[in-house]
């Protein structure tokens, strides 16, 4: 059984982090349970460990170095984060795999509101596609991203983990250049039109958790 937190209000990321790994050791060592913990951040932007210096365009939030696989990202209120502290290693040492039963759940969760979420090659994260909005100039179909993923492993244990765009204030992400990706842009379930709120995103998670990645989440 994994454990699931929900924080109300916004948690500093200083906070959180320092929490992640605390938990993150204390699984290691076998002295706590796995956690999935849901929270928002006030605005702020993080910069993993492929991030470019050229890819922050406007540091008008606080910029933290999140040391986990990815680029630059933005996190802030409106916004769901997802952080798992998991045990990859009893999962099977299988990175890949894990890495891709989280966009699987993202996706299952997704399609709880008919939102049809897609991966694309060489493109992290969690994308719907866009056919109301003009194509690119070489003619692709316009794509937004609705979901970010990002993890770090220590002793096998992950943290950090997903964040998935409900209302967030999405002139916030202008400030960098999302993961590095250009030409597509950044949607929410409220910018598709849909009346969701933080609490049936949570429902939608818990439910799709089993399927995706093989645990049971707690009723």
């Amino acid at each position: 059984m994994v454990e699931w937190r929900t924080s109300p209000g916004l948690v500093p990321y200083e906070e959180a982090l320092a929490a992640m790994e605390a938990r993150v050791e204390a699984i290691s060592r076998g002295e706590a349970e796995e956690l999935v913990w849901l929270l928002e951040h006030p605005p702020l932007y993080t910069a993993g460990t492929s991030a470019r210096d050229e890819d922050l365009l406007d540091a008008r939030f606080p910029v933290f170095e999140a040391r986990r696989g990815g680029q630059y990202t933005y996190h802030g209120p409106g916004q769901r984060v997802v952080y798992v502290m998991l045990d990859v290693g009893r999962r099977g040492h299988d990175v890949r795999r894990f890495v891709q039963q989280l966009e699987g759940w993202v996706i299952a969760a997704l399609a709880e509101f008919n939102v049809t979420g897609v991966i694309r090659e060489g493109r992290v994260g969690v994308w719907v596609e866009r056919p109301e909005k003009p194509p690119l100039p070489d003619g692709a179909p316009r794509e937004d991203k609705i979901a970010a993923i990002g993890i770090r492993l220590r002793k096998w244990v992950s943290f950090h983990g997903i964040s998935i765009n409900v209302e967030p204030d999405l002139s916030h992400f202008s400030g960098i250049v999302p993961c590095g990706v250009t030409g597509h842009g950044v949607t929410s379930l409220v910018d598709l039109g849909l009346p969701v709120t933080m609490d049936d995103l949570d429902v939608a998670l818990r439910r799709s958790f089993e399927a995706a990645m093989g645990e049971r989440a707690p009723a």
